[in-house]
């Protein structure tokens, strides 16, 4: 049988139950229905769904992309077929509550559910992945009547739902947001304003869209403090159903090199095109307390972060997959010491520097995924842990971990893109097979839900330094566990090497806030977010060899060859990284506009 170019079962098998031994947070109240036979069969359902339903419109959607016929988006009609299959198999709810008609699964089960679909086809994933994430926000911090209307529709799969952040003129600079609601005597609000960059902000797919939209309320503080959070309908719930169309209206497409199959859209809120109740203005509901906004919002945010990051390595995987199976199948050239010119030509993976790619791509995808399924179980931690102690560490866990789990994957997966293009020579960039879609695809998730730039900020402004450092000194500790437990086996000099450059993080993350000067500090984040994520898939690399132990067999020598090869090649980078931040490097800070 041949295996998945999608993705590897195998793979996520391993991860799951080998090494994070999921089926442990089945002894846990929450989670205390399911076994591992309920956990592989939705994986499995997953796969089926993602090969058969997702897989053979990906290329399809790429080359059709949405437009605007009559005000209405036009999709190729793949798209609202797979996404029915999906909400019927009731994978929306896979992670809500039982009394929302959820399946109540973890979100590490979940998210290796998901990656299935990113993997497939990330275009048509978006619409239900954005609900869950929505959904996930309104159970937190919305009140009882706002999840009865809006979550129960999206369990379900009727609703889809979207985050309204960025608008034209304030791209990732929320604090200069303008669109203004307004509160009104029924205790609603009327908004007015734009918003860009809003996937999956129209189309046809659904009976309602559900957005959560940033806003200010007119008279609050200045900055990112005045901003609130608010529920606005594409059409007005009423009873059961919907009711009239709100003022929210489609104001163009953008059409982006990749992710073809997800509308991307600039919207525009309270134009007057529509007036529910006879006056202009979107109706909306504040969720949470007026000018706190922001901090609900980044439920979500975090959450379409690890799922970025999560996507971008389902991206790189599948183009590994496909790389290894063209290696194995084109055959060109001969060994160095062949002799005979009239010998045949051998598959390319018989080449050295194609192993050497396959191996990069392996140990970057590998890695990629084992992070974000760690940052998941974090998750799960964080809510079901038996004390509250294990709770709070799970807690500032995932908040270090976050930016790393956007921003690697990011970063790498998308050079295991690159590698399987260059792995197909010639054919690698044209139409003839996938891998150039991939990058394609893939090149957008250095940007989205933050850039590199912004996630490197806050991970050395923010999230190493909050609560005096509690954050690296937790990652510290957790992978100095990992290394101990590495003493005394074959493992022992890769972890060396880990604790050696997890002390020099310490030492030059203490230097660089030494600087007195906080742009001194910061010129450099995004370097030291590179190295420090090197340093984490490091040790996560380290992580899956002690998990795989003395078993034998091709899978398990694929793993540590792909962690010898993260020693060996990856690791090292991070020397002159650190070197180069600490000496307070101002070559960045010090280059003036005009010089450009």
């Amino acid at each position: 049988m041949r295996s998945s170019l999608v993705l590897s079962r195998r793979d996520l098998d391993f991860l799951l139950h080998e090494w994070l031994q999921v089926e442990t947070l089945t002894e846990r109240e929450r989670f205390a229905a399911h076994d591992r036979d309920t956990f592989d069969a939705v994986i499995d359902l997953a796969a089926q769904i993602a090969t058969e339903h997702f897989a053979p419109h990906n290329r399809t959607a790429d080359e059709n992309e949405p437009h605007v016929v009559d005000g209405k988006v036009v999709l190729v009609p793949e798209v609202a077929a797979a996404l029915k299959v999906f909400g019927e198999a009731g994978l929306t709810a896979g992670t809500l509550p039982e009394s929302l008609g959820g399946m109540q699964l973890p979100q590490v089960v979940s998210k290796a559910m998901t990656t299935w679909f990113q993997a497939a086809n990330i275009g048509s994933s978006a619409y239900p992945f954005l609900t869950v994430a929505n959904a996930h926000l309104l159970i937190a911090h919305g009140s009882p009547e706002q999840i009865e209307t809006y979550v129960r529709p999206m369990a379900e799969g009727r609703w889809f739902g979207t985050m309204a952040l960025s608008e034209p003129q304030a791209g990732s600079s929320l604090a200069d947001i303008t669109t203004k609601a307004v509160l009104q005597d029924d205790g609603s609000y009327r908004l007015t304003g734009t918003k860009m960059w809003i996937s999956g902000g129209d189309h046809e797919l659904s009976e309602n869209i559900v957005h959560l939209v940033l806003a200010k309320v007119p008279g609050g503080p200045a900055g990112v403090k005045g901003i609130s959070l608010f529920v606005v309908p594409k059409s007005l719930p009423e009873g059961d159903g919907i009711g009239e169309r709100n003022d929210v209206v489609l104001a163009g497409l953008n059409h982006k090199m990749g992710y073809r199959g997800t509308t991307n859209t600039l919207l525009s809120f309270g134009e007057g095109v529509h007036t529910p109740g006879g006056q202009p203005g979107a109706v909306g509901w504040l969720v949470g307390q007026e000018n706190r906004g922001l901090a609900a919002m980044f439920h979500m945010m975090n959450e379409a972060r690890v799922g970025v990051g999560l996507g971008a390595t389902a991206l790189g995987y599948t183009g590994y997959l496909h790389a290894v199976e063209y290696a194995k199948t084109r055959t060109q050239g001969r060994p160095p010491a062949g002799k005979d010119p009239a010998a045949p030509p051998v598959p390319i993976i018989e080449h050295s520097d194609v192993r050497r790619m396959l191996l990069a791509a392996k140990s970057y995808v590998e890695g990629g995924l084992a992070l974000g399924l760690y940052c998941a179980l974090l998750v799960d931690e964080e809510e079901t842990a038996e004390t509250d102690a294990e709770r709070a560490r799970a807690h500032t866990l995932l908040e270090v971990l976050t930016p790393i789990a956007k921003s690697w994957p990011s970063q790498w997966g998308l050079a295991a893109n690159d590698l399987a293009i260059q792995v197909h020579g010639g054919y690698g960039y044209t139409r003839d097979f996938p891998v150039e879609q991939f990058y394609r695809d893939n090149r957008l998730n250095p940007i989205h839900e933050g850039t590199v730039g912004i996630q490197g900020l806050d991970l050395l402004g923010r999230k190493v330094v909050a609560g005096g450092g509690e954050g690296l000194r937790v990652l510290a500790e957790t992978i100095a566990a990992t290394t101990a437990r590495a003493a005394g086996t074959e493992w022992a000099s890769f972890a060396a090497e880990v604790d050696t450059t997890v002390a020099r993080v310490a030492e030059v993350t203490a230097t660089l806030w030494s600087a007195g000067d906080p742009d001194v500090t910061l010129a450099n984040a995004t370097v030291y977010l590179e190295a420090v994520g090197h340093v984490v898939v490091a040790w996560l690399w380290l992580e899956q060899v002690l998990a795989v132990g003395a078993s034998t067999g091709e899978f398990y020598e694929g793993k540590r060859a792909a962690a010898r090869y993260f020693q060996r090649y990856e690791l090292p980078r991070t020397g002159p990284q650190l070197d180069l931040l600490a000496s307070l490097d101002r070559t960045t800070l010090d280059a003036q506009p005009g010089w450009f």
